[in-house]
């Protein structure tokens, strides 16, 4: 950020300033604190605004869009410099932070007065409070009040690896086992904001990194030695050994120990209070790769917004932790078959108790997100509003336990998850009451707006703040008594900061004033003089000590109500973590209720049996246009205990090939991740893997084609997919020449169904794979129904058993919009071509077939006739095509057909 030279004169000056008498102080300061944070532009405070100087000037003016200045000469060149209010300084923040940069903010850590005590050139001294980078952020303003921002550690020894990660707003710590080429589904599952890597790996897993969207921060190698980590973790935690939290390897260690170094590097010093580490064990979770998250579009689209993806559909949550812990659950679905149960009993109570439910969700919407609060205020950057917000989520808490446990008593037991939930939400009546009774309801934005204490809760508070108030009567009172006794009725009483309180009369009235020696003359001006008098420099000290002493006694009463708070905090977050378990368990009942979804039953058995299943995305964009979803059933269980079987999908473009296999994916992930599922009914056997490889993308940026990509990922789904796992592959193939590309799906097929021996479902246009299930024992063909009429076709959107004959591309394209004559001259390649496969007895492709006619696609079309009137016309004048349902739409067919006769 600041050349080599610059950081030299810095460390120069601070030794020896005589070396370069041209350095001021000040800058002499900035210098020492730049060189050693040059990594990260420096917010460097002076007053009311943040400086930054030099190249990180120039950087950040051009980042934020602001006027970059000049500010003096250091070493006989310019210095450029730009600066932000601190006021509004976390919007400007937030920019840098997403465009990429770290930022040091260094505050004055003395009062000016006390610098002014060593000489008038002593500069006031400041220090890097705090290092915000993308992984560390917890102001509100900063981030997504419905997505976790993670930072995350990955630690590699001798070929075992392990992720840490840590949300900062809310200081929940998990670490799990992580395979090196496992690093990119862990961090597909969990997006986090920042990834610390030893920098002497960063090479090897940079582009892993990068491609998950995270800021790549390399470390020193001591930062994750293993043993060192232990020291580092048991002081976080204080505590004497970490036994009591589990056992954990090696890498974990490492990876935990990074985190913690990191954090007391970024906070300095000022450690937050993180939730003891929780190891998730390998198997606990259903495994999807990055490719299969992004093809499912689960928490974002192909295009990356999240409107539109299965999270966006299903989120009926009203809180910002509830929407959170919903996004975690859906990113990593159970496999353990007794808590998928316990979650899916919570849902199914809360269906039973509408009227709970209702009254639940109404106070949910009252309840403010503790865990952030709690997290600010542990790391001395809370406000007044966070000790509101933990009094009000309390109350919250309250209520909600209230409705259950009423609920509970009359209707019916509570289920395990929301009986724990109660337990939680129990148990803090002291803190409530003590907050309850001294925050206001409406609290300031910052303790120095002052007027957090409410009256009556502290009595120096309260006699502070009369003295004060009564003060400006005073001051009105005075105004008048001088105005009367000087004859002037223009006389006013103002303040400023500079003279404090004075009296002001205009230049003609003026010399009254100065003839009474009551009154002292303290400046004028061209219009006015102005003057005080003793007894208003006595009222004036009187009311500027009772201000002050009231904003020292509210600061000192945030102090207490923080430490109170913060005692609590191990229960707290117990009660936080309580309310978003409950938002999203009412939250999925709402939309089982609204959606008309039903409780699977997931066992450990090999069953995957679903009844009227239906995509929940598409189902969802139906509804908004009034139109139905037509709903599929999928039975890859139907033989005893055994090889899973595969189902071949065939059919035309635009029937809903691809919308059949990620529904079936998007169940799966539905009902372990223990929510109800868009289906009639649902019986699956634990899936412990997804893959699934639907549609077209390249990565020309890694020189990777659309084909290359595809094999690639059908690479790693072959090498990977187990018994239990649930695989979908569409298309497999499509990519390369004809021969070649069938030659893979058959070869992936077989491979599906010989090794890999596990559940899933292949669609594919190469119908000579449907030869395979004479061969294949578990392989069954269904197609994807349609009917052709006068060339034409009508998607059915109904899987039936049996093989589709044909895959009506000509039609399709007809559809899709191309000319005419494109389509007639494809429509005879495709006889031509047909024919010549059957074997018939027709000249060579181009014998014969006439050449294409440009000028067809630019004649004009004859003008109409008028149409005659026919019973099928008739018929027709009656119908409105967008009512009717693809069922209605064939039977019209065939009544259409009865009317033309034989």
């Amino acid at each position: 950020m600041i050349p080599r030279d610059m950081h030299d004169a810095a460390t120069d000056t601070a030794a020896a300033p005589a070396v370069h008498p041209a350095v001021t102080p000040m800058m002499a300061q900035y210098l020492e604190i730049k060189a050693a944070h040059r990594d990260a532009l420096l917010f460097y405070r002076m007053g009311d605004f943040y400086e930054l100087f030099f190249e990180d000037a120039v950087t950040a003016a051009a980042a934020l869009d602001i006027a970059l200045t000049k500010r003096g000469k250091h070493l006989g060149e310019d210095i450029a410099m730009c600066g932000v209010p601190v006021h509004a300084a976390e919007a400007y923040l937030l920019t840098l932070i997403r465009k990429g940069f770290r930022v040091a903010v260094c505050e004055q850590t003395e009062d000016p007065a006390e610098a002014k005590k060593r000489g008038y050139k002593a500069v006031v001294r400041r220090e890097v409070v705090r290092l915000v980078t993308p992984g560390t952020l917890t102001e509100d303003a900063l981030l997504e009040a419905r997505a976790a921002n993670y930072l995350a550690a990955f630690a590699e020894i001798r070929g075992e690896g392990a992720l840490a990660w840590v949300d900062l707003s809310t200081g929940r710590l998990r670490v799990a086992p992580c395979a090196p080429d496992g690093l990119g589904a862990s961090l597909a599952r969990l997006s986090p904001r920042e990834v610390l890597v030893n920098e002497q790996a960063e090479p090897g897993i940079a582009a892993t990194i990068e491609g998950a969207g995270a800021t790549l921060t390399p470390l020193p190698r001591g930062s994750f030695d293993s043993q060192s980590a232990v020291a580092r973790l048991t002081k976080l935690f204080r505590v004497a050994s970490l036994e009591a939290y589990g056992a954990f390897t090696r890498p974990e260690l490492s990876a935990l120990g990074a985190l913690a170094d990191y954090l007391e590097l970024t906070q300095k010093g000022q450690l937050p209070l993180l939730s003891p580490p929780v190891r998730e064990g390998a198997a606990a979770h259903m495994r999807l790769d990055a490719a299969s998250r992004r093809n499912l579009e689960i928490a974002r689209t192909l295009s990356g917004a999240r409107e539109g993806s299965l999270l966006a559909t299903i989120d009926r949550t009203v809180t910002g932790a509830g929407a959170r812990l919903l996004a975690d659950r859906l990113a990593a679905p159970l496999t353990d078959p007794g808590a998928i149960a316990a979650r899916h009993d919570a849902i199914d109570w809360l269906l039973d108790q509408a009227g709970a439910a209702d009254r639940l969700t109404a106070a949910l919407k009252g309840a403010p997100d503790i865990e952030r609060a709690l997290s600010r205020l542990a790391l001395a950057r809370g406000g007044p509003r966070d000790l509101a917000a933990i009094r009000n989520g309390l109350r919250a808490a309250g209520t909600i336990a209230e409705v259950l446990v009423e609920a509970g008593a009359a209707l019916s037991p509570l289920p395990p998850d929301l009986a724990e939930g109660v337990a939680a939400l129990l148990g803090h009546d002291a803190l409530a009451a003590l907050l309850g009774a001294a925050l206001v309801e409406e609290p300031p934005a910052r303790l120095s707006d002052g007027g957090l204490i409410a009256a009556g809760y502290d009595t120096a508070l309260d006699e502070a703040r009369a003295l004060r108030d009564e003060g400006r009567g005073v001051i009105a009172r005075m105004q008048a008594e001088y105005a009367a006794a000087t004859g002037v009725e223009a006389l006013k009483i103002k303040h400023n900061n500079v003279l404090g309180y004075f009296i002001e009369v205009t230049a003609r009235h003026a010399p009254r004033l100065h003839e009474d020696e009551a009154y002292i003359h303290r400046q004028t001006l061209a219009n006015a003089h102005r003057f005080t008098t003793p007894a208003l420099a006595d009222i004036e000290n009187r009311i500027l000590n009772a201000g002050n002493r009231a904003q020292e006694i509210e600061t000192r009463l945030f102090g207490e109500l923080s430490a109170a708070v913060l005692a609590e905090h191990a229960a707290l977050a117990g009660a936080a973590a309580a309310l978003a378990a409950i938002d999203v368990a009412v939250a999925g009942a709402a939309l089982a209720r609204e959606a008309d979804w039903t409780r699977p039953r997931v066992d450990d058995s090999r069953a995957f049996a679903i009844e009227g299943g239906r995509h929940p995305g598409v189902e969802a964009a139906l509804r908004r246009e009034g139109k139905t979803f037509v709903a599929n059933d999928c039975a890859l269980s139907a033989g005893p205990v055994g090889p899973s079987p595969l189902w071949l999908v065939t059919g035309p473009n635009m029937a809903g090939k691809s919308t059949f296999l990620r529904q079936n994916a998007l169940i799966a992930i539905l009902a372990q991740a223990g929510l109800f599922v868009p289906a009639a009914r649902a019986h699956l056997g634990v899936v412990d893997q997804v893959f699934s490889r639907v549609g077209a993308a390249d990565d020309l940026a890694a020189g990777r084609s659309t084909f290359m990509v595809e094999m690639v990922e059908t690479a790693a789904i072959l090498n990977q997919a187990g018994p239990r796992a649930l695989v979908i592959l569409d298309e497999i193939g499509r990519g390369t020449a004809t021969y070649d590309g069938m030659s893979i799906a058959w070869a992936t097929l077989e491979h599906l169904h010989d090794v890999n021996r596990c559940r899933g479902l292949f669609a594919t246009h190469y119908h000579e794979l449907t030869a395979l299930a004479d061969r294949l024992e578990t392989l069954t063909p269904v197609s994807v129904q349609v009917r052709e009429w006068e060339g034409e076709v009508i998607f059915l959107h109904e899987v039936a058993p049996g093989a589709a004959d044909r895959s009506y591309g000509v039609q399709v394209a007809r559809l899709a919009g191309l000319p005419e004559a494109v389509v007639a001259r494809a429509r005879a390649v495709l006889e031509r071509l047909e024919a010549r496969e059957r074997g018939d007895d027709v000249p060579a492709l181009l014998d014969g077939l006439p050449l294409f006619e440009a000028s067809a696609t630019r004649a004009p079309a004859p003008a109409a006739a008028a149409p005659e009137a026919t019973p099928v016309r008739d018929r027709l004048a009656e119908i409105d095509p967008d009512a009717l349902t693809p069922r209605d739409a064939l039977d019209l067919i065939y009544e259409l057909k009865r009317l033309t006769g034989p």
